[in-house]
């Protein structure tokens, strides 16, 4: 654990490092999570969208190295104490992809009091089907990270042993598959990587579809006002979106 805090340390400073410092009109807190094989500056517009209005804490960790509950606990661990050192509260999340599952696996473990709202783009909440196709793969299965094997879909993956959310969640699911040819891809409606009906979870309390890539959700433009209307109000604003 102490050689992973380094390394995360390490690669946090050559990434984004969180900025600490609050603004008097900041309402929250929000903890930024990116997914597998990314780093924070996927979620800049995310960071970009929010920070007029919140104070933003957006974590880069090493996906690729670690398994999910070690990212987790010291992802999140991050995050809280860039939240706290600001003395904002409420704190929410926004995540994207495997990000969601870090949230959801820290809080199955841990209590976080000042817990706010949280909102997933893409979350392999079932687990990924597609994710399952590369393991199947023997010329690929070698290549994948521990993370990207724990969120293999099936009975025994790791988001599907977490069981359902106790805590506002909103889900924004991608249908733009732009991948349709590709072998191992997702077959039926899907964001090229994750279905739709992975990103579902029993306790949700909202859920909408956007005509969205997997990998563009988080520079959508009607995306980023979903979020902030969930932060906002604890639900979706239900005009527009694709069912």
């Amino acid at each position: 654990m102490k050689n992973f805090s380094q390394f995360s340390l390490l690669l946090l400073l050559l990434s984004v490092p969180p900025a600490f410092a609050a603004d008097e009109n900041d309402s929250a807190c929000v903890i930024l999570l990116h997914g597998l094989y990314r780093s924070g500056y996927s979620m800049k517009a995310v960071e970009w969208h929010l920070e007029e209005d919140y104070h933003v804490v957006n974590i880069s960790y090493p996906s690729l190295f670690f398994p999910i509950e070690e990212l987790a606990d010291t992802a999140i661990e991050e995050g809280l104490a860039g939240c706290r050192l600001a003395d904002i509260s409420p704190i929410h999340f926004v995540t994207h992809s495997m990000g969601g599952i870090l949230v959801r696996q820290y809080l199955a473990h841990h209590e976080i009091p000042e817990l706010g709202r949280v909102v997933m783009m893409g979350p392999p909440n079932q687990g990924s089907k597609f994710a399952a196709n590369l393991i199947d793969n023997p010329m690929l299965d070698i290549f994948l990270p521990v993370a990207a094997t724990q969120l293999a879909a099936g009975a025994e993956s790791l988001p599907a042993l977490l069981g359902p959310v106790a805590y506002p969640v909103g889900i924004i699911a991608g249908s733009n598959n732009n991948r349709p040819w590709t072998p191992s891809g997702p077959i039926g409606p899907s964001d090229g990587t994750v279905l739709v009906e992975e990103t579902r979870v029993a306790g949700m309390t909202d859920f909408i579809t956007v005509p969205a890539s997997h990998s563009f959700l988080m520079w959508h433009d009607f995306v980023l006002e979903q979020v902030s209307h969930f932060l906002n109000h604890g639900s979706f604003r239900h005009t527009g979106e694709e069912e």
